[in-house]
């Protein structure tokens, strides 16, 4: 701390504070008796986060009150106007609140303040203004319960936009799961038909020992080749229908394409046509179509499945509904279950670009607070774009290590934030958007989920066509081990 010197104190002279201008003699002579004046030589007062033990009310000099932020001190006050006060000025709360400074105080030169021990300030306040004592309590819990709302709400709405992308995302890979498997009946009973008609046939004793080789050669070549352009696979069906009408095969156009999509192509068909006698080919081949769709529709029931688990994957990582609170988390399995609930919101026209640093170490936190903040960025960013009318953009989400910290960086290509508006961005019912849009509570509320809640750091740089929202997060916390207060 720095020096000071306790001097006399004149009640004349705290009369011309503008927070003691009001008072009677009787009550300046009491605070004369209470506190005391000091000078403080250049350097700190008090820090942030000691026990508050004092009201500090400037006569004369330069005072900066900062707060720590992501490990560093953030200058957010700076003033030499007289009357100007810092410290325990919540003393009047007592117990309700915990009593210690909520920023740090240092002077510039030379200074000279008003020193009041926060008990006797306390007590003056409730001795002297009981009434304003209860206005103030009321205005200071108010505002409390209205952030802690505010805060729910942001909650609710980041929930609600995250619920409807994943209803529009899981609707997709469950439709194609059902009409697929209504298709997979019809080509299992198709079979069924197909098979009969093989055993039919008058010769069918001879050559028909190879269809299960046969069939076990055809699943196995599923896939195989590489995939065809439109034009090329529109060729290839020609070819293979060429090959069909040929041999006098039946309907053979509507075989090729199955075939085609299914990589098999006139090769295959020579093999199937030397194991077996012409006589049953036609319906061989039939029989063997009916079991590359069946695989192919299996194929397609498999990916939605998988697209569903994954979809239910993400919701699960982006709740945290089985994980603890507070935890060490990996930014990029957030970020990525953020974008895929996201997908259907984000839509085609807008590209997301993934620039992650893998080698990041995890970082302490609350996952499913911090997941509520990459939705507000994301959204707003998505909306910016749009804004622009063309609704086309670019999203780069950007991670890297900032030394002790990791930066994760919303990049879009939109409009860009005015200059005028700049400062005010993350003020609490402040928005650019049109009324019925926005709340103006996003970023509020993910300033404080960042800077308060994680000991981070959340900022904005923005120009026409390059609007950046950066968040820092400390990898190692002064207190890793244990959750920091409720903000």
């Amino acid at each position: 701390m720095t020096t000071a010197r306790p001097t006399g104190c004149d009640e004349q002279e705290l009369r011309t504070l503008f927070l003691f201008e009001k008072l009677t003699s009787e009550q300046l002579g009491q605070l004369c008796r209470d506190g005391h004046v000091e000078y403080f030589d250049p350097g700190p007062v008090y820090r942030e986060g000691d026990p508050a033990v004092s009201l500090y009310v400037l006569f004369h000099g330069t005072v900066v009150l900062s707060r720590r932020v992501g490990g560093q001190e953030v200058d957010i006050s700076r003033t030499c106007a007289p009357g100007v006060y810092a410290g325990a000025f919540q003393a009047y709360l007592g117990d309700q609140v915990p009593q210690v400074y909520n920023n740090s105080l240092r002077v510039t030169e030379p200074s000279r303040f008003f020193v009041l021990p926060a008990e006797a300030f306390a007590q003056i306040m409730r001795d002297w203004f009981p009434m304003a004592v209860h206005l103030l309590e009321g205005l200071f819990f108010g505002f409390k319960n209205t952030q802690d709302a505010v805060g729910q709400r942001e909650r609710l709405l980041a929930l609600g936009t995250v619920t409807a992308g994943l209803t529009h995302e899981l609707n997709n890979p469950a439709a194609a799961a059902v009409r697929a498997t209504s298709a997979l009946r019809e080509r299992v009973a198709r079979a069924r038909r197909e098979f009969a008609a093989l055993a039919a046939e008058p010769r069918r004793g001879e050559g028909l020992e190879h269809l299960s080789e046969l069939q076990d050669l055809t699943v196995g070549r599923l896939g195989q080749a590489s995939p065809l352009s439109p034009l090329q696979a529109t060729d290839r069906e020609d070819e293979v229908g060429d090959w069909l009408e040929e041999h006098d095969i039946a309907d053979g156009w509507e075989l090729a394409p199955v075939l085609v999509q299914a990589g098999l192509g006139t090769d295959w068909l020579e093999q199937i046509a030397g194991a077996l006698p012409a006589e049953v080919l036609g319906s061989a081949l039939n029989w063997l179509t009916c079991t590359v769709e069946a695989e192919l529709l299996l194929n397609e029931i498999e990916d939605a499945t998988h697209r569903v688990l994954a979809l239910v994957g993400a919701a699960k990582q982006y709740t945290q509904l089985d994980r603890a609170p507070y935890q060490r988390a990996d930014v990029h399995e957030l970020l990525d279950s953020t974008l895929l609930l996201l997908a259907a919101k984000i839509g085609p026209d807008i590209t997301v670009v993934r620039e992650y640093d893998r080698t990041l170490p995890p970082v302490p936190g609350y996952p499913a607070e911090l997941n509520q903040v990459w939705t507000n960025l994301i959204d707003n960013a998505v909306w910016a774009m749009r804004s622009a009318g063309a609704g086309e953009g670019t999203l780069t989400v950007r991670t890297a290590r900032d030394g002790e910290r990791v930066l994760v960086e919303f990049r879009d290509t939109g409009p860009g934030v005015p200059a005028d508006v700049l400062g005010r961005v993350f003020d609490p019912f402040f928005t650019t958007k049109p009324v019925g849009e926005g709340t103006g509570l996003g970023l509020d509320v993910s300033w404080r989920i960042i800077v308060s809640r994680h000991g981070g750091d959340l900022r904005l740089e923005s120009a026409p066509g390059d609007t950046r929202f950066q968040v820092r997060l400390p990898i190692h916390p002064a207190a890793a081990d244990a959750p920091p207060e409720q903000a």
